[in-house]
């Protein structure tokens, strides 16, 4: 049997908790013997989390006997963990456990620097911000989960979930995920392919020098634009556009309005019944293979993967 210590920091996400605690402590082998022990453990005895207070059963000394060792996020990315966690990671890396993050946990691993050349990923609204702190890491922000072997990480909230059964199927094989996956009511495996369902291209505090242009794209996105189109709207010269683009966006004009109409189709997607074709046309794109094409390449699932899963019917 493994045990799977949760790592229980002050400002836990309750949900990132619940989930290693929930999925892999329900698990059964053919004979009826639990797959795993779940401990969670921390360096204070109770820790908040938003709202609760969390009672935390085992001190760091239980990261020395774990298998697998979980790092749930932190409602607060910017805080700095604990040096005695810090150091029992590290060591628990050293000595060959393997480690997990969910969530935005993803950030204590890289703090102690576990996450070094490696691929990981995050919640999608927090992976800029990863890779900017940590930029030895290749986050990818696209991706359900990761899986380098001794390292895994997880995006935000139900990803947890996915990785938990990537577990599990890893340890015990198939037939003990699917009875996990079925006690969670999950699919074992997602569909639309295991990727994140990211929402493209808001500005942000970055993009401060274009708000102007990023509103009348906003507002344009649905006719046939150009970049001279766009350069006009800005008052400024095709190259000068771009310049900017690249530097605040990372993107060009073209690449940042394309995302503006996938982002406009996915909302009529997720609240109206409009074929895909007149989708298609509503947002700006030529035609609707070209609206397919880059649809399933912004967000990893086609426009009906896409309703199915997120459409209010």
């Amino acid at each position: 049997m493994y045990t799977v210590v949760v790592l229980a920091l002050e400002d836990v996400i309750a949900f990132d908790l619940a989930t290693p605690v929930e999925t892999l402590g329900r698990v059964r082998l053919p004979d009826g013997r639990p797959g795993y022990r779940v401990v969670v453990a921390g360096p204070e005895p109770e820790v908040g989390a938003g709202p609760l207070r969390i009672g935390v059963g085992a001190g760091l000394d239980e990261v020395r006997r774990a298998d697998l060792v979980v790092v749930p996020g932190r409602n607060d990315t910017s805080a700095p963990t604990p040096p005695a966690v810090v150091e029992a990671l590290r060591a628990a890396a050293a000595a060959g456990t393997r480690l997990a993050s969910i969530c935005v946990g993803a950030f204590t691993l890289a703090e102690a620097g576990l996450l070094d050349g490696l691929r990981a990923t995050t919640h999608w609204l927090a992976a800029e911000e990863l890779a900017r702190r940590h930029p030895a890491v290749h986050v990818d922000a696209d991706m359900l989960f990761t899986d380098n072997g001794q390292v895994l990480t997880s995006a935000g909230a139900s990803a947890g979930l996915d990785l938990c059964l990537h577990i599990v199927e890893r340890d015990h094989g198939v037939a003990v995920a699917a009875d996990a996956a079925r006690l969670a009511v999950a699919p074992l495996q997602r569909s639309g392919g295991q990727g994140q369902f990211v929402l493209r291209n808001r500005p942000t505090h970055r993009t401060a020098t274009l708000e102007a242009t990023l509103a009348w794209i906003e507002e344009h996105a649905h006719r046939p634009l150009t970049l001279a189109d766009i350069a006009a709207a800005a008052g400024t010269s095709n190259r000068t556009l771009t310049r900017r683009f690249h530097a605040e966006t990372g993107q060009s004009p073209i690449q940042w309005l394309t995302g503006v109409r996938v982002r406009h189709a996915q909302e009529l997607l997720e609240l109206t019944d409009h074929t895909v074709d007149r989708i298609a046309a509503q947002v700006g794109f030529p035609s609707p293979s070209n609206f397919r094409a880059r649809f399933v390449q912004t967000v990893g699932a086609n426009p009906g993967a896409y309703r199915r899963t997120f459409g209010r019917a």
